[in-house]
Order: C-alpha cells, then structure tokens, then sequence
C-alpha cells in the first residue's frame, strides 16, 4: 500500500552518508548562489528542488522525494544535452544554457550548476528505496502552479526565471504576457512531469520499484 508520503520502515531508510553528503552540498551551495546570483536565484524550480530533496531525504518522505524526482530528472536530462552538445560542437540544440559558456559569469557559478547532473542521481537512488508515490504528479503540479506565478510577481524580468517571460531563456512578445504565463503553467506539468511519472508507473507496475 502506499504511505501517502510518510517514512517507510527501517528496510526501506535511506543510507545516513547519502543525507550527511547531501547536507553538506546544501551548505556549500545556498549561501554561494545568494552571494554570486542573489536570493532570486532560489526561484527556479531546479534551485527549489535542492532544498526540497534535502528535505525529503531526512524526513524520508516518498512524496516529497517523487515530487522532486518529476522536477528534476527530465530537465537534468535536457540540461546535460544541451551542454554537452554545445560542448562538442558550438551548437545549442535546445538553448537555456548558454550561460555555461559564457566567460562573464564566474567560473564557480558555473561549476556549482553542475547540480543538473547530480540532483536526479540523488533522487532516483532515494525513490529507488523509498518507492514512488503516484500522487507526486498532483502535488508536484500544484508546487509549480504556485511557484510559476509567484516567480513572475517577485523577480527581476530581465533574469527571466523558470521562463516566465520566455521560453528558453529568451523574452517573448508574440502573446500577451499573462496568456503565456497561463499557457506555461498547464504545459510545465505536461511536458515536464508527466513523461517521467509515466515512466515511474511503468517501472511500479513491473516490480522494479516499490
């Protein structure tokens, strides 16, 4: 049955090296990006999901965990495919990472971006052992339908985070500013969470989660 998110018994506890590793990159990282990039920073769902996973990892909640799982992995993915390949060849298949490459932005905000590649590790092997939970795409969406509007409300346009202004980074003028806010927070959920969380269900229903 599920646990609707509360922690499993000890067989299923998360290794106590995996929370004190973790711990210890949150308290490298957060105080390093407010000093580099400033508090808004935290607003991008991928800044969010650090915390959360922190979180999740010592409360060892299945729902918190799955959650952040469906706000990570496939971005992660996508992020370490437009890196790499703009690493490779110049090109940008998708754009958004631009700032990689870009010799103005320091060096260490760059390498502690690197986190794209780390946080779906972190949260596949925890959900591995915890199990997924098939609300996380319910929860996860209602999180994102506050976090999107409150992005576009309480920071700088010209940063453009979670792309409320613009799809990949870049300012869009074709629609009226808040019919593409609306039209971005019902396709974040689509695009962004429900591939993984059918992938999640398919990996349940054949046992290879619990």
């Amino acid at each position: 049955m599920p646990d609707n998110g509360h922690p499993r018994p000890a067989d299923g506890r998360l290794p106590l090296w995996l929370k004190l590793a973790f711990t210890a990159w949150i308290l490298g990282w957060a105080p390093t990006f407010a000093v580099l990039l400033g508090t808004q920073n935290y607003f991008w769902l991928c800044n969010l999901a650090n915390f959360l996973i922190l979180a999740g990892l010592w409360s060892e909640s299945r729902r918190l965990i799955s959650m952040q799982l469906l706000s990570v992995l496939l971005v992660g993915s996508l992020w370490a495919l437009d890196v790499g390949t703009a690493w490779l060849t110049g090109v940008h298949p998708i754009g958004g990472t631009e700032y990689m490459f870009n010799a103005e932005q320091p060096l260490l905000t760059r390498l502690l971006s690197l986190y794209h590649l780390v946080l779906p590790v972190v949260a596949g092997l925890a959900v591995r052992r915890l199990g997924y939970d098939r609300g996380a795409l319910a929860w996860q969406t209602g999180l994102t339908w506050l976090v999107i509007p409150a992005t576009w409300l309480f920071t700088d346009p010209e940063r453009n985070i979670n792309w409320v202004h613009g799809p990949f980074g870049q300012p869009q003028e074709m629609l009226d500013p808040l019919f593409y806010l609306v039209m971005l927070m019902l396709l974040w959920p689509l695009v962004i969470y429900l591939p993984t969380h059918l992938s999640m269900c398919w990996l349940q229903d054949r046992g290879w989660l619990k």
